[in-house]
């Protein structure tokens, strides 16, 4: 059977301060009346039933996610005692799904992603179901570049594979880390590479197999904690085994090392959401470009993104190239292009107990 995992474990911190430690991203309404993780879940439901979906996240998330999609139960949550990045978040689901259907093909999705049409996705993961079953391949799934973007990792294409549905498919020639401009230019106007969506389709036994290829002291840990699964000991295996594992992304550790890994062309809208620059590409803006959410006013402003979550008006009047974001206690204006410098920022409010608060 197809079962939807869906990684929930992000921060969000590019979101700051509406993304905060206590409600990351995936939490928040950005893209519609829902949040990110509820549009995630009802954009695969049309193929994915909601018994069969599973959400791996962190400890203090559990509650999050019950009160943000009340038809999920306590089952359906894979909780992570710390962050170990996706290998082994991907992991932790493909032995829990491994024991509960040796024959388990796992759809893996980020909780934060804007997909549109998602009828199209979903066509094209029901197509990548019936390879990994048939194959048995490890299957990305790569977006067809709308312009050539620095912030995204790329996927170069390889000989054409065979394809059950309508989907073209293509064996991995290299994923390629995230580019320069120049690169990325070059990139884009060749067509042979696809962005790099972080959404997979496998087996639970092929990920697991291939991990025991690639990274066996992961899988080594991965089987013992398996052995636990059940019984009263696993909340504390699953702790040293998080407390074992080196934290890798599951494109390190497995997918550049493989040799049976495929890509499914997707020509859909898709964003990561990665940052507020973002509201620009997918909300409506005004005659001078302004992007506005929530209670605001501007006057002679262009190109700024103004986010009120908040009571109360912003007022803007001469600017330009400016994100103002209001929600609680906080007050947040940036200009665009420091927007990458956020972290930094956490990190200097994270020293100070006066400030840490508010992180």
């Amino acid at each position: 059977m197809i079962y939807g995992v869906i990684l929930a474990g992000g921060r969000g911190e590019r979101f700051w301060p509406l993304s905060r430690a206590d409600r990351p991203k995936q939490f928040l309404k950005l893209t519609s009346d829902r949040t990110m993780l509820e549009e995630t879940i009802l954009r695969v439901r049309p193929l994915i039933p909601l018994e069969r979906i599973r959400i791996v996240a962190g400890e203090s998330m559990s509650r999050h996610i019950l009160a943000a999609t009340e038809s999920l139960a306590e089952h359906h949550i894979y909780t992570e005692p710390c962050g170990r990045n996706t290998c082994l978040a991907i992991g932790l689901a493909a032995v829990h799904l491994h024991r509960e259907d040796p024959d388990a093909v796992m759809v893996v999705l980020s909780s934060d992603h804007l997909i549109r049409p998602p009828e199209r996705l979903v066509r094209i993961i029901d197509d990548g179901c019936r390879m990994a079953v048939t194959d048995h391949p490890l299957i990305t799934i790569g977006i067809v570049a709308t312009r050539p973007e620095t912030g995204y990792g790329y996927i170069k294409l390889g000989e054409e594979y065979s394809c059950p549905g309508e989907t073209q498919a293509y064996r991995v020639a290299a994923f390629v880390e995230k580019p320069k401009a120049v690169l990325a230019q070059e990139y884009y106007y060749s067509r042979k590479y696809l962005w790099n969506s972080g959404m997979f389709i496998w087996t639970a036994r092929a990920i697991l197999q291939t991990i025991g290829q690639c990274q066996p002291r992961m899988k080594a840990l991965l089987e013992a904690y398996a052995a636990t699964i059940g019984t009263p000991g696993e909340n504390a295996a699953r702790r040293e085994l998080y407390e074992n594992s080196e934290a890798i992304s599951i494109d390190y550790a497995v997918l550049e090392k493989a040799t049976n890994v495929l890509v499914l062309r997707a020509d859909i809208v898709w964003d990561d959401v990665g940052s507020w620059l973002a509201l620009q590409r997918y909300k409506d803006r005004d005659s001078d470009n302004n992007v506005v959410v929530g209670n605001a006013l501007l006057y002679d402003s262009f190109e700024t993104t103004v986010y009120n979550d908040d009571s109360g008006v912003i007022v803007c009047m001469g600017v330009s190239d400016l994100v103002v974001v209001r929600t609680d206690e906080i007050v947040f204006v940036a200009h665009k292009a420091k927007l990458g410098d956020i972290k930094e920022l956490l990190t200097t409010l994270d020293k100070d107990e006066k400030t840490r608060r508010y992180l």
